[in-house]
């Protein structure tokens, strides 16, 4: 068991209620975290601490918070292990999942730390005579990030490391299904050297999330929200951040499509479809959750595919002999289950895996799916995905954006002009040619469209996410006025 407090200011601490909650191992069952269980005064606390931390925060040189930004990557990349054995502890992830969200996490914080010179503006002609006009890029003040469980490291380092390369402090708070994994992204911050109250973070029993989250919304100090997750609850974050006209970032939910035209190279094609449906169990914004095959080559990929899948076996992550770890709940995994028997008891089969509502399910692929199947539609968030026959190029991009979704996509084939007319009409934020849908960058701008959400994380484009651009100007000259 360990034991997890808030960080708020200089110190861990914990909730001032003394009220804790535990996380179970979804795999054995038993309690592996015990977390402090913030409420709406503790919350409140972060967000004055992080207040009282910005004048100085931003004051820094960008060059002296680089060297602790990048301080921070070293520090986060050396706890490695700590967070391997947080990963699958609590969300049951494979060794790799957690290797990989380690060196993202690392690579997004040297990212940011590169960001710090390029905060700029730019001077713009005027046509008043003796004026000097220029825009420029101020720091928003105290950023409140929330991030998911299923890729903790990575998104709960997103939420926070462009704002503090911006100049801002920040909250993160952090999910209940991965307190220990999130506590440890402060820990690193704290190693780092960067000073007291510029990263907090808040963990909260589930009961308690809404109570938390609209706590620091309303908080006066709070000036932008960012959100990665569900697209139910991002509409209800967008909702009570419109009340106080805050800006939020929103990277929500997916129903990735992967096209496949008939002149694809089906040996890659099936092994990116695999990755991108298969990877961390599916549980990826971006996973593959749409296999669009045009008819001529579809009988062949789906033998393919379905023997490669056929492979793809779950196991206990501690174990590391089985290439998918577990589902995070058994809620999950009967929704999995129920999409399953939905799309089969209307006509549908499955062509390998067996969805049995259990933590350790196999790769599962269903073939014959049609729009009145909630397969065809809903997210699964779990390791299955649907195959769907497109008669040509055409309806297969009709079929591809027949989703309220549009967050990652990607298109094979070996005509490059034909395939890259096919992508640039899907309906997405990303899209891969001949690359999986799963495929994330520290510098790319990152996010959806439609019900997936809005704003872009990434390089440049985070940058406009955390700052205010403001109109200024310099007289020159001795002011005529008409009055």
């Amino acid at each position: 068991m360990h034991d997890i407090g808030l960080l708020i200011g200089s110190e861990q601490r914990q909730a001032l209620d003394g009220e804790t909650f535990e996380r179970l191992n979804p795999v054995t069952e038993m309690a592996v975290t015990r977390a402090a269980a913030a409420r709406a005064k503790d919350a409140n606390a972060a967000a004055e601490a992080a207040a009282a931390a910005f004048p100085a925060w931003t004051a820094i040189g960008p060059n002296a918070r680089r060297t602790m930004l990048l301080a921070a990557a070293a520090a986060l990349a050396a706890r490695a292990g700590d967070f391997t054995a947080a990963m699958q502890d609590e969300i049951g992830a494979t060794a790799a999942w957690a290797g990989f969200n380690v060196t993202l996490a690392a690579s997004m914080l040297r990212e940011a730390a590169a960001l710090t010179t390029q905060v700029t503006g730019e001077t713009i002609p005027s046509d008043k005579p003796g004026c000097l006009a220029m825009s420029v890029r101020q720091p928003a003040g105290v950023c409140l990030g929330i991030a998911p469980w299923n890729a903790p490291v990575i998104l709960g380092v997103r939420a926070i490391a462009a704002a503090l390369a911006c100049g801002n402090t920040v909250i993160l708070k952090a999910s209940e299904v991965c307190p220990r994994t999130h506590g440890l992204i402060g820990d690193a911050m704290r190693a780092a050297g960067l000073p007291a109250g510029v990263v907090n973070v808040i963990t909260n029993a589930p009961a308690d999330a809404a109570e938390i989250v609209n706590a620091l919304i309303d908080h006066p100090a709070v000036k932008r929200i960012n959100f990665t997750g569900s697209t139910k609850v991002g509409r209800l974050i967008a909702e009570r951040a419109a009340r106080h006209l805050k800006p939020v970032l929103l990277e929500l939910g997916g129903k990735a499509p992967f096209v496949v035209l008939k002149d694809a190279n089906l040996d890659e094609a099936v092994k990116a479809a695999a990755f991108g449906a298969f990877f961390n169990q599916g549980q990826i914004c971006m996973s593959t959750e749409r296999i669009i095959l045009e008819e001529p080559i579809a009988d062949a990929f789906i033998a393919a595919f379905a023997a490669k899948a056929a492979t793809l076996q779950a196991g206990d992550p501690t174990d590391g002999t089985a290439p998918l770890g577990a589902i995070v709940s058994r809620e999950s995994a009967r929704h999995v289950e129920a999409l399953v028997d939905d799309a089969v008891a209307q006509g549908a089969h499955v062509l390998a895996g067996n969805a049995a509502g259990e933590i350790l399910t196999g790769a599962v692929v269903i073939d014959g799916v049609t729009p009145g199947m909630r397969a065809y539609a809903e997210e699964s968030f779990g390791p299955m995905v649907t195959i769907v026959r497109a008669a040509d190029a055409d309806d297969a991009v009709r079929i591809a954006n027949d989703t309220e979704y549009g967050l990652s996509a990607a298109v094979f084939g070996s005509d490059i002009a034909r395939t890259l007319a096919v992508a640039q009409r899907i309906q997405s934020g990303i899209c891969h040619i001949n690359g999986p849908t799963v495929h994330d960058e520290a510098q790319m701008p990152f996010g959806g469209v439609k019900a997936s959400g809005y704003g872009r994380f990434g390089g440049q484009a985070g940058i406009a996410e955390f700052t205010d651009l403001r109109w200024i100007t310099i007289e020159t000259r001795p002011g005529h006025f008409p009055i």
